[in-house]
């Protein structure tokens, strides 16, 4: 057990023990192995998922030599399969790795069950009809699926899954759950023991910021009816009461208050993201419903109940001026709140499993615990069918897309990628492939678009002449440099999905390599 936690240290710190196993139990299967397909792979790999399948009925040409670092020489007429997944192997043996020569494409329309044995599918370089196909085969198995594709100096990722719910959300920035504004009991105890007008000059500057903030929050409530500051004047003068208590200049620890001061002002109870999700129809919970929506169902009891319009305490504070005995004291008091809230809600989710027939004990208590730590910031992510986005995109938003200056190229590759294959279909061939006839497909490239534009009720003027050209100079092909991007974001993604853990991207990723820049179109 010890070598691979030496193995995987720095990412075990990202996403835990519990992450880890996720990826290690997980089956990934791979369409087509081309640079943007061999980079998300590598990715992965290096991580440590459990298995790899990678399916590419073709063979290495002298092509791929400049843009695959997973071919040499060698591989010239080889497997594409084969090579990458040899070289796979030696980059991690713990993965257990297979490759099977077929095209993918084939696969999709002749034997659709196949897919049913991964946890996750990543299909990559697939034209519209393909993707439309199999995210029909993916939805109906319940199979997670993720495209990724690399043209030229574009890329595009795209998550398709029905519902993807996340407790370990870990937000880049989130307020401490603190209640500094709806201190608990115990806490209000806890600080009425301190006094902040003691003469003693260090037990005042190593008192810490949270029962300076609780005792001042108070005071203020006690002399304006029972209310916290909420204008601008009185969060000022708020601040003003902290600094007059301050008997030297240098105390850190009311500096830190000030600080803090903001987190007296938050809104009391729950945020409008997790009101949505005790509000949505999945609440009401039968024996299908899944261990997350379950526990949703026990938070939304303990919310109108034991939590007074509060979700569970997580249980922490962070690192402030204080002594140790102070601080080790008041974090006793978080973590004790914090362990009472969780039996509650622990009961209550034992009392609802029994209530729809399920065994009680069938969610584990350290599942549970995380949920009830986590419950401030929980998340479920749906997405639309490509079929739905492709046939009927949420109109106003792409017409933005179209016209919007912070937008515009992004819009206009992605029409134009979607009308590249378009082009393809009719001509049999992707526009630019052929220097000789590079005239002749810039002029019905552009009156592909024009028509996909129309079709989807979107006025084409915003069209770039210079974004139809440049589509056609890469004649579809597979830069390595957008390759390894693409590749990089698309993994990233699929180890949220597979850990359960950070936000999902919620729309379809564009990568702009000619501004060097990324957007989500949410379609």
């Amino acid at each position: 057990m010890a070598e691979p936690k030496v193995k995987y240290d720095r990412q075990l710190r990202i996403w835990g023990e519990q992450g880890q196993a996720a990826l290690e139990k997980a089956s990934i299967c791979l369409l087509n192995c081309g640079p943007t397909g061999s980079e998300t792979l590598k990715n992965l790999v290096l991580g440590g998922v459990g298995s790899i399948t990678v399916v590419d009925g073709s063979q290495v040409e002298v092509g791929d030599l400049g843009n695959n670092f997973m071919v040499d020489e060698s591989s010239v007429g080889e497997s594409k399969a084969k090579c990458a997944c040899a070289f796979l192997q030696e980059l991690n043996d713990a993965v257990k790795a297979k490759f099977i020569e077929d095209c993918p494409e084939q696969l999709i329309e002749t034997n659709p069950s196949f897919f049913s044995q991964f946890t996750l599918v990543i299909a990559t370089q697939l034209v519209e009809d393909s993707m439309v196909k199999l995210d029909r085969i993916c939805r109906e198995a319940n199979i997670i699926l993720i495209f990724a594709r690399s043209y030229g100096l574009m890329g595009l990722v795209r998550i398709s899954v029905k519902e993807h719910t996340v407790i370990e959300s870990k937000p880049d920035h989130f307020l401490d759950d603190l209640r500094l504004n709806n201190p608990w009991p115990e806490l209000r105890r806890f600080t009425e023991t301190i006094d902040l007008n003691t003469t003693d000059a260090v037990v005042h500057k190593h008192t810490p910021y949270i029962i300076i903030l609780v005792k001042i929050a108070e005071e203020w409530a006690h002399t304006h009816g029972g209310n916290l500051p909420s204008t601008r004047e009185e969060k000022r003068r708020f601040k003003d009461l902290i600094k007059s208590k301050m008997i030297t200049m240098d105390e850190e620890n009311y500096k830190e208050a000030m600080e803090a001061s903001y987190k007296v002002f938050s809104p009391r109870g729950i945020g409008p993201n997790l009101q949505k999700i005790i509000d949505d129809s999945c609440i009401e919970v039968d024996s299908n419903s899944s261990d997350f929506w379950v526990m949703v169902a026990a938070l939304k009891e303990f919310i109108a109940n034991e939590g007074g319009g509060e979700t569970p305490l997580e249980g922490s504070i962070p690192d402030m001026a204080s002594s140790t005995e102070l601080y080790v004291n008041l974090q006793k008091t978080y973590q004790a709140k914090a362990e009472a809230d969780f039996l509650v809600v622990e009961q209550r989710v034992r009392n609802l499993l029994e209530k729809i027939g399920r065994d009680p004990a069938s969610i584990s208590k350290a599942n549970i615990k995380s949920f009830s730590k986590n419950a401030r910031k929980l998340a479920v992510c749906r997405y639309r069918l490509v079929e739905d986005e492709f046939n009927s995109p949420v109109q106003p938003e792409l017409q933005k897309y179209m016209t919007d200056e912070d937008y515009g190229t992004a819009g206009g590759l992605y029409i134009l990628l979607r009308a590249a294959d378009r082009f393809a279909v009719n001509y049999n061939k992707f526009p630019g492939q052929f220097d000789s006839e590079m005239d002749e497909d810039i002029s019905r490239l552009k009156t592909t678009a024009v028509g996909l534009l129309n079709d989807l009720g979107c006025n084409s003027s915003a069209l770039s002449e210079d974004l139809i050209n440049e589509m056609c100079r890469y004649g579809a092909s597979e830069l390595h440099a957008v390759a390894a991007f693409v590749g990089g974001v698309a993994s990233q993604e699929v180890i949220k999905l597979i850990t359960r853990q950070f936000i999902l991207m919620s729309g379809t990723f564009i990568f702009n390599g000619i501004d060097n820049k990324s957007q989500l179109l949410l379609l």
